[in-house]
This record gives structure tokens, sequence and C-alpha cells, in this order.
């Protein structure tokens, strides 16, 4: 089973990311994170369904923060490729995209990923607030 949103900026995924890393008992089989400049789309898939409760209730927590992301094809082939076990770094040279993180929960990938872009920059776009 999976979920896959998208988030205005840096703060909504990690509040999604914390909110994960509190539930145990949902089983995380991967966490992918990828960001698109103008928007974060993150895919969270389990590896048991959720109870219906459960679903009903992170269904209600994704949509306060974001929305329901119509994948693309493009985005749809970074997804299988790592899932598949393909490289990072392959990943995103093939298809051009910037994957943040992928598998374990790992909040610090994104602080860090933030850190490195602003001080590219030299300010800060809307998306990483």
């Amino acid at each position: 089973m999976q979920y896959l949103y998208y988030f205005a900026n840096t703060s909504l995924v990690l509040r999604v990311l914390s909110y994960l890393s509190q539930r145990p008992s949902f089983r995380l089989g991967s966490v992918t994170v990828i960001y698109l400049v103008d928007r974060w789309v993150v895919r969270i898939k389990v590896r048991e369904p959720l109870l219906l409760q459960q679903d009903l209730n992170f269904v209600a927590f994704l949509r306060e923060n974001g929305s329901p992301y119509a994948t693309t094809p493009r985005v749809e082939k970074v997804i299988t490729s790592l899932e598949n076990g393909v490289n990072i770094t392959e990943v995103m040279n093939r298809y051009h995209l910037v994957v943040v993180s992928h598998g374990a929960l790992n909040p610090e990938d994104i602080e860090a990923f933030r850190t490195t872009f602003v001080k590219g920059l030299g300010y800060c776009p809307p998306s990483l607030v």
C-alpha cells in the first residue's frame, strides 16, 4: 500500500516525516522524497495495510498538509527504479529529478538538502521554507 502526496514546502514535508516517526505501528516499507523546484513529492509505502481508522486519520493528516499527487510517467519511472534497487545518483542522472531521500525514514536528509540548496542560491525560495 502506498500514499503519494505533494507538499508546498520543506516544513510540511518535515511535519509528515515527524508524524510517521511517531507511529511505529505503520510498518513503513520505504519513504521517497523528490524535490520538483515548486513542490515536494513524498511517496510513503507501508508493508501492511493500515487499519481502517488509521488509514482515514493518516489520509486526513496528509490532506491537511498537502494534496494527492497524480504521478507523471517520469516520477513513476524514478519510483520504480528506486524500488528495484537502482542507485539514487544513477536515477537522478537518468531522469533529471532530485531524489532527496529514499528508503528508511530520514528527516536529516531533507534538512541537509535544504541547507545546501539555500547556501548555493544565496536565498531561500518559498518551496524550501
